[in-house]
């Protein structure tokens, strides 16, 4: 099958179910993620077996239109009304998980992971402190889809989207210490301080810059044309995003932080903003969704998941217990509204996107090559859970806390 009717095929396969699943009153994404498994190459014979490889650029683009989009919503006037519940809430719901489920299976690995000839504290520790790093981040696009989907709008949406998007640093910054560190256990090298917290630092900090210097640049080039039709904005947008990708890439920055620090900077600083992004959801969105879903589900190895069941069941209570304990914590010390604090954790549970990237870089050093298999296989298989649960948590967290259809339009 050519490349261009592949895409034929994903496109309508994935918009069907999806609209299947909307008639069923269930959110569109399953839909599209069933879509995926369906055209799994492990399932259907004429998906050729690299279409993973073969459509990196295409899943790279949606995702960087998820991460722009993500930025859009941070604006600083909204965040001011939140005051420190964002900060905190953050900061706990991301640290407190990866600490429940670096401590839980530090307990537990060695009675339910059997590997041959390997040590607890040269193994099992640093498996857990990479399972912990692995767990913290949300999958931000999920609730945004979702909340898009439901009109939804209010303390515990935005709060929900505000969270989702920021703890992706945290979780950046968990992995590479925790990369560092595990490998020096396991290798039983010294690790420098420069390595282990100073290079991470510089990485954040060179992601925030790019972003922020290609938002002033997008923004002044936006004001100059503000009269040129929406087409003409679309491209212009459409082509920074494919430049912060590329030169972040280039530079060895974080992709996915630079674009979204380019999105922050577009809805703070830019008098077109609500133009600009309301376009975006109206033109791009539903294909966006679209395609990134169903490629998620078509990017899923069946072969892995088998191999660490129990692991993967430990980890989805673990992290869900995390992010519940996280929360709460979070917001009754920012002494957030009581609708904060019950119904915010629900939409933190989504999983997946940047952290299965994180994971396949993890596997391609060899230091790790007697538990990577494990760890790949436990991420792949809590992305389909989370994938699938997440959507069902984010609308009973809008539902319960009375924001479906508060948006306006």
């Amino acid at each position: 099958m050519n490349d261009i009717l592949l895409i034929g095929v994903i496109l309508f396969i994935g918009f069907l179910l999806g609209q299947i699943f909307q008639k069923l009153r269930l959110p569109k994404i399953l839909g599209y993620l069933i879509a995926g498994v369906l055209l799994n190459p492990s399932i259907c014979s004429f998906v050729p077996k690299d279409i993973t490889t073969r459509t990196d650029m295409l899943e790279n683009i949606t995702i960087a239109f998820i991460a722009f989009s993500i930025g859009g919503i941070m604006i600083a006037s909204e965040l001011k009304k939140l005051g420190k519940g964002i900060i905190y809430i953050t900061i706990f719901e991301a640290q407190v998980t990866f600490l429940i489920i670096s401590l839980g299976f530090i307990i537990t690995l060695p009675f339910i992971a059997h590997i041959p000839g390997v040590t607890w504290f040269a193994t099992f520790i640093p498996m857990s402190l990479l399972l912990g790093c692995l767990g913290s981040p949300t999958d931000p696009s999920v609730a945004l889809a979702v909340t898009h989907q439901y009109k939804a709008k209010g303390e515990v949406t935005s709060t929900m989207l505000d969270v989702a998007g920021f703890d992706d640093i945290l979780g950046i910054m968990n992995f590479s210490i925790a990369v560092v560190i595990s490998k020096a256990i396991i290798t039983h090298e010294v690790f420098s301080a420069y390595t282990a917290f100073v290079e991470p630092v510089f990485i954040i900090v060179g992601s925030v810059i790019l972003g922020s210097l290609l938002g002033v640049i997008l923004n002044f080039i936006a004001n100059k044309i503000s009269k040129q039709t929406e087409g003409v904005l679309f491209v212009l947008i459409l082509s920074f995003l494919a430049l912060c990708w590329g030169i972040a890439s280039l530079v060895h920055a974080e992709e996915i932080l630079a674009i979204m620090v380019m999105g922050i900077v577009v809805a703070n600083f830019n008098p077109m903003r609500e133009r600009i992004f309301k376009m975006l959801e109206r033109y791009s969105e539903e294909l966006v969704f679209l395609i990134f879903f169903t490629l998620s589900g078509m990017h899923l190895d069946f072969s892995l998941m088998s191999t660490a069941f129990i692991l993967l069941v430990f980890f989805v209570i673990y992290r869900i217990i995390g992010k519940f304990t996280g929360t709460f914590l979070g917001a009754k010390l920012a002494h957030s509204s009581s609708a904060v604090k019950k119904y915010t954790a629900s939409g933190l549970i989504p999983f997946g996107g940047i952290v299965i990237g994180l994971a396949l870089m993890m596997q391609q050093d060899p230091a790790f090559s007697k538990i990577s298999g494990f760890l790949v296989s436990t991420i792949v298989g809590a992305t389909i859970i989370n994938e699938f649960i997440g959507p069902i948590f984010v609308k009973k967290a809008i539902k319960d806390s009375g924001e479906i259809g508060k948006q306006a339009g």
